[in-house]
């Protein structure tokens, strides 16, 4: 159904959304470049950095452009194995970020906490371990979703109040029993956000009281302040929408609602990420002011 049925409003729309998802895939590429080609920011941290971007450019792709295309049409559409396709992937790319930023948080409690075994700890192989952890177990939450939406039955309206394929519209169109789904998604779902984010905050309570009464450097505590805080925006903007939608079990008339919701940690996160990380990051912009002088001198 999309976001609106007025024909003058979708022209609008298809422009803003077509700059946010420009910025979306510039910002975001532009910080998997520096943190590849950049060999000061081969670091754990820069190496998850890299990560998330590439995860919010994948996010932002599995919706957006299904979505500008519905803006320059009057019949939105959409085919069964395409509307399975993109809940899979939609819903893949997302829990993995999820999981990716609690795996960030205990990079930095490591970092600040226990310096002297950072390298130890966070060391080459651990951090590809925990990357293909991240990315499998939010492959195979989303593929459990899937499997449990296409066995269902879908014999009435295929109209689906909300500008992509999520599981809560389609549970709504379901002419059988949802209740397995409710459960897997009310449970294993929450369990998928909640974890991440218990981690999250544990770390930064650890990280905060050693920083309070552990460093005496005023240096020291404002640069880890400032990365942290940088890390805990981002949290906030992914999560708290995240667990308002999702651990909710109910599919009741909320869908304008839940598309306001989906369009926060869906279209304008993404966008934000890089300017939280560059704006309150010397070594991002520095990196990315080099790269940048670097193209200016080869091309004159």
């Amino acid at each position: 159904m999309g976001l609106t049925n007025l024909w003058e409003l979708q022209r609008a729309l298809f422009a803003i959304f077509l700059l946010m998802y420009l910025a979306t895939v510039v910002g975001n590429g532009a910080i998997v470049v520096v943190a590849i080609v950049e060999p000061k920011l081969h670091t754990p941290m820069y190496f998850f950095l890299g990560h998330l971007s590439c995860l919010d450019i994948l996010c932002s792709t599995v919706t957006v452009p299904k979505m500008l295309a519905g803006f320059l049409s009057e019949m939105h559409t959409i085919s069964f194995g395409g509307c399975m396709a993109q809940l899979q992937f939609f819903h893949f790319f997302g829990s993995s970020e999820g999981i990716l930023l609690g795996v960030m948080a205990f990079d930095r409690y490591v970092a600040i906490c226990n310096p002297l075994r950072y390298t130890t700890v966070m060391r080459k192989q651990v951090c590809w371990l925990l990357a293909a952890a991240t990315w499998s177990t939010g492959f195979f939450h989303a593929l459990m979703h899937v499997v449990a939406t296409a066995r269902l039955s879908f014999c009435g309206p295929n109209h689906i109040e909300h500008f992509f394929c999520d599981i809560k519209p389609l549970l709504k169109l379901a002419c059988g029993s949802t209740h397995l789904n409710l459960m897997l998604l009310s449970t294993v779902t929450s369990c998928i956000a909640m974890g991440p984010f218990i981690i999250t905050l544990l770390s930064y309570f650890y990280i905060i009281t050693f920083l309070l009464f552990k460093v005496q450097s005023r240096g020291g505590r404002q640069k880890a302040f400032s990365t942290c805080g940088s890390h805990l925006m981002v949290v906030a903007l992914l999560y708290v929408p995240v667990l308002f939608n999702y651990m909710l079990p109910s599919v009741g008339n909320a869908s304008q609602r839940d598309m306001m919701v989906t369009l926060i940690y869906s279209v304008i996160t993404p966008i934000l990420n890089p300017l939280i990380y560059t704006l309150r990051n010397q070594e991002v912009k520095t990196a990315l002011q080099k790269i940048q002088g670097g193209t200016i001198f080869r091309f004159h």
